[in-house]
């Protein structure tokens, strides 16, 4: 394909009505048709980080890494230029995609060559293109001089899909853009493709203009502080304060001052008149995490804040006026907490005028494998590693396991396993490639409330048939034990994930013989 053909194919498709993902990844694939090349990356600049926004020729999981500049010097010479910038095969400087090449997977990269180019948006450093061939040669000053005629189509690729993201911005928000920010950000908290995420995006970009009270829903470890933190940053509040509130954190006798304050000499300790939670959220947003441990007490004066906007320090003889928008959010069933009473039904139906429901990771697809990426990239830049990833079969594992604990759980499987390596003797200079057996998915059991297989039929002749009552006690002691494990032994925590109070969990395990 010519040049110019390929000028014609990159303004067709900025004309035509395509997905911002699907425009992208026609650009890269269409780069790495023209060029015969075996990858093409597109990364966008965030800060001290290139994120890969479309690739062509990676590995999977290589969409969800991030590469910090200063790790990898070929994409900061890159970024420090502009025009096209040319790695020849003997170049001493480390590729940033050593052992992601789809094709050689695993392999350290033979003799190569590799070209890039700085891309810009109205005056400033938007990202980098990048493109690898493994045929020595492949970037010849004719390929290094097409692949700087195109850099102006390929720019307005990228400026298209940011102008289609404002005008979408701006009809989810009414016409009106936020007075604090000159464009939307471009970037998501949550790294994934799948249809449940793009659904939750979408829904927090609608929700985030209105005031109404949120209640985010949704197990341990699947990113209900990034939800919050992202209605905050796209709502008219966004330019005010965002104060998180750990409820399960906040001492019964000390949560009515921390959350309302209190004046001087309403209680022991009392020297001096101290704001509350609410009053530092002034003009912005209050995060009730865990907010199905407020007690009762609480309850009552929180739901007197929500229906009048005021609060009343303790020991106060008048209430103040307060504008705050509250987004809670919980991994219990407020509605089970309402039935047996220990949740207020006038609040229960305040906070979740707008429930948001967050996706487990098992329903997110392969989601897991662009997370699994951001978190190699993590490891191996904090362990010094050349280059870590995962084995096919260790992908295989990471998609088909449950994964009770989300993506709190995956980050300290990836972090584990690498851990592992070294401390088997993995060279930092090599590839290392982690394997199913240093994730440790088998030895994690199932999730809580998943029944045990049963066994074979020629065992269960031969094992002694078990009561009601030890099936029952044997189920709640592997709920315990997996709970546990999950949380490193922070009983707490456990309690939270299994629905119960501590003192009942610590009951309960002494009961099942957990416990002394």
């Amino acid at each position: 394909m010519t040049t110019s053909a390929m000028h014609l194919l990159l303004l067709t498709d900025l004309v035509a009505d395509l997905p911002v993902a699907v425009r992208l990844q026609r650009l890269v694939g269409s780069l790495r048709a023209h060029f015969g090349c075996e990858a093409v990356a597109l990364l966008k600049l965030d800060g001290e980080h290139l994120r890969p926004v479309a690739m062509a020729g990676l590995a999977s999981d290589a969409l969800g890494r991030r590469f910090a500049v200063t790790d990898h010097p070929r994409l900061a010479a890159i970024l420090q230029r502009r025009g096209v910038l040319c790695f020849h095969h003997d170049s001493a400087l480390p590729d940033p995609y050593d052992g992601l090449i789809a094709e050689r997977a695993g392999e350290p990269l033979p003799v190569h060559d590799c070209m890039g180019m700085a891309l810009d948006l109205e005056g400033e450093r938007w990202g980098v293109i990048t493109l690898d061939a493994l045929q020595v040669g492949a970037f010849d000053v004719r390929a290094q001089r097409e692949l700087g005629e195109l850099a102006c189509a390929i720019e307005a690729a990228v400026r298209v899909t940011r102008l289609e993201a404002e005008i979408r911005g701006l009809r989810l928000s009414g016409g009106a853009m936020q007075a604090n920010a000159q464009a939307p950000r471009e970037e998501h908290d949550f790294v994934g493709q799948s249809g449940a995420i793009t659904q939750l995006l979408h829904e927090l970009q609608v929700v985030a203009d209105s005031e109404l009270p949120v209640l985010l829903l949704g197990e341990t470890g699947v990113g209900k502080e990034l939800c919050a933190h992202r209605l905050h940053r796209l709502s008219r509040r966004a330019g005010k304060p965002l104060i998180h509130v750990n409820c399960a954190a906040l001492p019964e006798s000390l949560a009515e001052s921390e959350l309302f304050g209190h004046v001087r000499g309403a209680f022991s300790g009392a020297v001096s008149d101290r704001p509350g939670r609410f009053e530092a959220a002034e003009g912005g947003t209050l995060f009730l995490d865990e907010v199905g441990e407020l007690p009762l007490s609480i309850q009552a004066k929180l739901l007197r804040t929500l229906q009048n906007g005021e609060i009343q320090r303790l020991g106060a003889d008048r209430p103040r006026r307060v504008n705050v928008r509250v987004i809670a959010a919980t991994n219990r069933s407020l509605r089970e907490h309402v039935r047996d009473g220990t949740f207020r039904a006038d609040l229960y139906h305040r906070l979740s005028v707008y429930p948001v429901p967050i996706p487990p990771l098992r329903e997110r697809g392969n989601d897991v494998l662009l997370l699994a990426g951001g978190f190699l990239e993590l490891n191996r830049a904090r362990l010094g590693l050349r280059s870590l990833r995962l084995s096919a079969a260790a992908e295989e594992a990471l998609r088909h396991y449950r994964w009770p604990g989300n993506v709190r759980e995956l980050e300290h499987v990836i972090s584990r396993a690498a851990l592992k390596a070294v401390i088997r003797g993995a060279d930092r200079k090599d590839i290392v490639t982690l394997e199913t057996d240093m994730l440790d998915l088998d030895a994690l059991e199932a999730p809580a409330g998943a029944l045990t297989p049963a066994p074979a039929a020629c065992a269960t002749a031969a094992a002694p048939l078990l009561s009601m009552h030890q099936i029952v006690e044997a189920s709640q002691r592997q709920a315990i034990r997996q709970a546990l494990a999950l949380h490193q032994d922070n009983w707490a925590a456990a309690a939270r994930q299994l629905g119960l109070d501590a003192s009942n969990l610590h009951k309960l395990a002494r009961r099942v013989g957990l416990k002394a």
